[in-house]
């Protein structure tokens, strides 16, 4: 597999502890303007700022996505030509994302109906300028978008289903090129995805100050509302991960053959980890532990969750589309059986190219592309990226719970296969 060290440039990092502050203080001074002499002049100068801060976030989407999403197919594709052992791990990655994503676009709009989100929520979080959700997609529509007449034309109009569709094949057909060509393509991509990693980096150093900006401006006219909003956006998108990381248990038992109790007590120093870096790298030296108190033979472990590390989010799929029908509900886009395809083709695709990205850039990278392919504002994300630190330890230790579960099914496959 190439090195493409451009995808690697650091990118700014903002403690997510000082967004959480900006949204704190947001919300607070936004209620203590409300009514007040204050809030006109105030609010004349942060909705602006708000709005300047979320047009440069939406301005990255598009080139980012593109880079990302060409380098992790080829990654994926030069992965899967290392042999059965790599082929079989890649399978059970599929399965697990598509089956993930499945239950997320069916779940979550139950959830909603069973749930909903609080009075006067939606207004207080989906006011902010650009929230207009358009026409709703038909099948029809959905199918003749696919194949994009003009692709700069797609990417200008930030019409992501065609553009995606087009960087997959583009990448594919990539991929059986000759390997010099082959190396300058990724090499491009890769260094694309890596300068769109700094410029995002800029623009989400001043993610406090613009989630101040706009908090502002939606507890000013929303009061509490918007609190009980994004608590119920918490627990609604948490369930989703919550349930992928259940699944990784009976994953475990059921294809892997490994005791319950057995797995929960190997795993448990790994979600430790996971629970307090938020980082699936981080728990890689826990995970591998994790392999040989299952018993795992070395050559599995060693293999499979370093390749799971490099390009496999469990959780992704399932939480990106949550968060994108979340913010559908906000913004009164209509859930047709279109959007909901558009958003979990898109949410599936654009795992290729997220993984391995800090929490912030990840979140905006995997969850902008699916909204804007389900014709979803942006607007509510910029306020919910604030509280992401808190659904992102869920996504972590469903991530590496699952990592395990896989290595272990893996592992029991390629035994199986040995031993006929």
């Amino acid at each position: 597999m190439a090195d493409h060290s451009a995808t690697r440039i650091p990118a700014i990092k903002v403690p997510a502890r000082l967004t959480f502050a900006g949204l704190a203080l947001g919300l607070a001074g936004g209620m203590l303007i409300a009514g007040s002499p204050l809030e006109t002049p105030v609010l004349a100068v942060a909705r602006p700022l708000g709005a300047l801060w979320l047009r440069a976030l939406q301005m990255t989407i598009v080139p980012l996505v593109a880079g990302l999403l060409f380098t992790g197919i080829v990654q994926t594709v030069a992965a899967a030509q290392a042999g059965a052992m790599a082929r079989r791990t890649l399978g059970l990655f599929a399965l697990v994302l598509t089956g993930g994503t499945i239950m997320a676009a069916l779940l979550t709009p139950l959830l909603l109906e069973l749930a909903p989100i609080p009075q006067g929520a939606p207004a207080a979080l989906a006011g902010q300028a650009g929230t207009d959700p358009g026409p709703v997609p038909t099948f029809a529509d959905l199918a003749a978008s696919l194949i994009p007449e003009n692709v700069f034309a797609a990417a200008a109009s930030g019409a992501m289903v065609p553009l995606i569709v087009f960087v997959a094949l583009f990448a594919i057909a990539a991929t059986r090129l000759p390997e010099a060509p082959r190396q300058q393509l990724a090499g491009l991509f890769a260094a694309v995805a890596g300068a769109m990693m700094v410029v995002i980096g800029w623009v989400l150093a001043l993610t406090p100050l613009g989630v101040f900006a706009l908090a502002l401006g939606v507890a000013a006219a929303s009061g509490s509302a918007a609190i009980g909003a994004l608590a119920h956006y918490i627990v609604l998108v948490g369930v989703n991960g919550l349930i992928v990381l259940i699944a990784a248990y009976a994953i475990a038992v059921l294809a892997a053959r490994r005791p319950l109790g057995a797995f929960a007590r190997a795993a448990l120093p790994a979600q430790t980890v996971a629970f307090s870096t938020q980082s699936s790298l981080a728990s890689l030296p826990a995970m591998l532990a994790a392999c040989r108190d299952l018993g795992l033979r070395e050559s599995s472990a060693d293999f499979v969750l370093p390749l799971a590390v490099a390009l496999f989010r469990a959780t992704s799929p399932a939480m990106n589309l949550a968060v994108a029908i979340y913010a559908a509900h906000l913004t009164g886009v209509e859930l047709t059986p279109a959007v909901l395809a558009a958003g979990a083709g898109v949410a599936l695709l654009t795992t290729l190219g997220s993984v391995s990205l800090p929490g912030t850039i990840s979140f905006v990278a995997s969850v902008g592309p699916i909204a804007l392919a389900m014709g979803v504002p942006l607007a509510p994300l910029a306020l919910l990226v604030a509280v992401e630190m808190l659904p992102d330890i869920v996504r972590t230790v469903g991530n590496v719970t699952m990592d395990i579960a896989v290595a272990a099914t893996a592992d029991r496959a390629g035994t199986t296969r040995l031993r006929s």
